[in-house]
């Protein structure tokens, strides 16, 4: 890339240098002089800070892998190898009890639970979708998904189902019963919600078919009418989240409903994390300035995105605020869009959308923190329609332990002074998903406990790193199996734990991950439930459909009330958050063997096929049963390195395994068929995706911490050198 601006000692590439100049700067308050020689000094005093981060991962790795090695054939105590930890730095000492003393929180983040969507913010379609989010038609959810079963006269179809959609309204009164109960009756038995003008405000009145007038078990929940449509939106609000009843007696849904509700309206993806990092293909300048413009017309709201859908052409715009008139009399407005959080890049890659004056590539990291905090001076220094507390949320991920941590933190300080912005007005999630970090939580929040608002459990990431971590300790467990082992549960009670012991309760999220099945809506109904109950007042889900079916399940508990419950529980155990999952005494037979390879083979080419080829970071991929599963390169990570461990440790040949590969590739050519810009892999095995692949798994052991950022870079930037 030879077309670039030299801006002191930085040379950057033309299409970024253009975007900063010309669309980011202006507005922001922020002299260009000033800005690109706080960005040069910047760059030359952290870059090398990072790279010597880096440089401990691999230390670190490499005297774990020497000391698995030396006690490979006997039966180590877990005292000795704490010990071992602990002079090596792996584990550090444990400070003092401290609460965090974050301020200048939204609600979103503070006080109210609710789901939380993750979306490539490359893609501006999707974001917009999922910024928008913020609210979801209950009806539409139900009907349009399995959580309603295709049986007994329900069946979906091209046509309207009268018959279904009287099952999603039975289905939704059920659920008022539940987050809106009534002081007499059941909403099943519901002739009229009436909104009645007094003295004092607005009162609701429920007619039952009996003609009895009753009302809300709790009136309070009751706290407003629309207000353009007053007789037709009944605002209700249940655990800090709002639910709106809409009244239409003519239209055709409304005449379903013996009280003429056309609509049950639910506030849905509280937050949003509009993503730079796992469910991005970004590899160069060009596709960097593709995520940054995206991010920059969300901060200013005015982000669009015109697309062909069934032959009309549709413009996607962000929503307005939602207006309403108080039942107290007063004027209530609540938004209309998701609280958006900004994941930036973990420290390890670096870019060649800027190099410094040796002519290196700058970490991406430190780019994506300047850049993404430049793009939101608009909404601070605007309407604030994203942070009314006049806040920037960055998630930061995959961080290795609390000086890796504690560098995130000093780089913040530095971008806000860079910026002019008060001290901790950049606040961070930390995602708690290296085993490092983990080991050592506790620490970690420390480091940044003046500006934490989020921890997040990434199980995913976590099974990757859990895998290198132990490589040369012997063969892991299948990937089911890996699930049950005692290490994940202490480390999904440890993350929450860890977090109530540090007071993020009332102040900072603690969070669940993905739900990763988006056309199993009826199992995600029947056990996702499980997450505000262990406490969590977020928990990822893959499309704004999934938001509001998941936000049914923060009605049925207040999430507060069960952190305040947990607090008194024993402390997960440290000895079972270090246990490997090791497949000690596990005797697979071949064909136990060669199913795991084939279901691990398959998901990783039908997602590297995409990413390598068509850029894709994030989609829908079929797994070996044709089932839809969300693929990111935290799932990649888990599937190449667990066959990279058997391959080390004799469970399967490197001869099996690439017959494998190429068998699997015919199956993902297969289930591509359909698309046209689909490269098949299978015509020659010698396409860069299929490498790619090959690469992932038989070049696994070497890559830093297991993963697959660099080597999908490189071959993706080789596909794109070919036009």
């Amino acid at each position: 890339m030879n077309n670039r601006v030299s801006k002191g000692g930085l040379q950057v590439a033309a299409s970024l240098y253009q975007l900063i100049q010309d669309e980011i700067l202006p507005g922001t308050g922020v002299n260009e002089s000033h800005f690109w020689a706080g960005f040069d000094s910047l760059v030359h005093e952290l870059s090398p800070i990072n790279h010597a981060l880096l440089q401990t991962r691999d230390d670190i790795q490499s005297q774990l892998d020497n000391w698995y090695r030396q006690h490979a054939q006997q039966a180590w105590d877990m005292d000795s190898y704490q010990e071992f930890l602990r002079e090596i730095g792996y584990l550090v000492p444990v400070g003092e009890d401290f609460d965090i003393t974050t301020t200048g929180v939204d609600a979103e983040i503070a006080h109210v639970a609710g789901p939380q969507l993750v979306v490539p913010v490359n893609n501006a379609r999707f974001a917009i979708n999922a910024a928008n989010a913020r609210w979801g038609s209950l009806y539409d959810a139900l009907y349009g998904t399995d959580a309603i079963a295709d049986s007994d006269g329900c069946e979906r179809g091209a046509e309207f189902n009268s018959q279904r959609a009287s099952r999603v309204i039975e289905w939704t009164m059920h659920f008022l019963d539940q987050s809106l109960p009534l002081a007499v009756g059941s909403h099943a038995d519901v002739k009229a919600y009436q909104v009645h003008d007094t003295t004092t405000g607005k009162q609701l009145q429920v007619v039952r078919l009996d003609g009895e007038v009753t009302g809300l078990a709790d009136p309070k929940q009751f706290v407003g009418v629309g207000a353009d449509k007053q007789d037709e939106i009944i605002l209700f609000v249940n655990n800090g989240l709002h639910i709106e009843l809409q009244i239409d007696r003519e239209d055709s849904i409304g005449q379903l409903s013996q009280a003429g509700v056309k609509d049950v309206v639910l506030e849905s993806a509280l937050s949003t994390i509009q993503d730079c990092e796992d469910s991005v293909a970004a590899v160069d300048a060009d596709d960097k300035v593709g995520v940054y413009r995206n991010w920059l017309g969300l901060m200013k709201g005015d982000l669009t995105e015109t697309f062909t859908k069934g032959g009309q052409t549709i413009t996607r715009t962000l929503n307005q605020s939602r207006r309403y008139n108080g039942a107290d009399g007063s004027t209530l407005e609540l938004s209309g869009r998701s609280l958006l959080l900004v994941r930036n890049v973990g420290h390890l890659m670096t870019t060649d959308a800027i190099l410094d004056s040796q002519g290196n590539e700058i970490p991406e990291g430190i780019l994506d923190a300047v850049l993404t905090s430049l793009c939101a001076l608009h909404d601070l220094r605007g309407s604030r329609q994203n942070s009314p507390a006049g806040s920037v949320y960055i998630v930061k991920p995959k961080m290795h332990g609390p000086e890796e941590v504690a560098f995130t933190n000093q780089l913040f300080n530095q971008v806000e002074d860079l910026l002019g912005l008060e001290r901790y007005t950049l606040k961070v999630g930390v995602m708690d998903e290296e085993r490092r970090t983990s080991v050592n939580l506790k620490e970690c929040i420390r480091a940044v406990k003046d500006r934490l608002v989020f921890i997040n459990t990434g199980f995913l990431d976590r099974t990757g790193d859990e895998i290198h971590t132990s490589m040369e300790a012997g063969a892991v467990f299948s990937k089911d199996k890996i699930k049950d082992q005692p290490w994940i549960n202490a480390y999904e009670d440890w993350n929450m734990d860890t977090g109530l012991a540090c007071g993020l309760q009332g102040k900072a999220q603690i969070g669940k991950g993905m739900w990763a099945k988006p056309d199993e809506m009826a199992q995600m109904l029947a056990s996702k439930q499980a997450h505000p109950e262990a406490g969590a007042n977020c928990a990822w889900v893959p499309s704004p459909t999934a938001a509001t079916l998941h936000a049914t399940h923060y009605h049925q508990l207040l999430v507060a009330t069960r952190q305040q419950q947990l607090k008194s529980r024993e402390f997960a155990s440290l000895n079972d958050l270090l246990t490997p999952p090791l497949a000690i005494g596990e005797n697979l037979s071949p064909e136990q063997i060669q199913t795991e390879l084939d279901s691990n083979v398959q998901s990783l080419l039908g997602y590297v096929v995409r990413w390598v080829d068509q850029g894709v970071g994030c989609s829908k991929v079929p797994d070996i049963n044709n089932v839809g599963l969300m693929e990111d390169r935290a799932t990649l990570r888990i599937s190449s390195q667990l066959l990279t461990n058997w391959l080390r440790h004799g469970v399967c040949s490197k001869e099996q395994l690439t017959e494998t590969l190429k068998r699997m590739a015919v199956v993902v050519d297969q289930q591509n068929s359909q698309d046209s810009e689909y490269q098949p892999m299978a015509r020659d095995f010698n396409g860069i995706a299929f490498k790619a692949a090959c690469d992932l798994v038989f070049k696994g052991a070497e890559q830093p911490n297991g993963y697959t950022e660099p080597l999908l870079h490189a071959r993706r930037r080789e596909r794109k050198a070919l036009g």
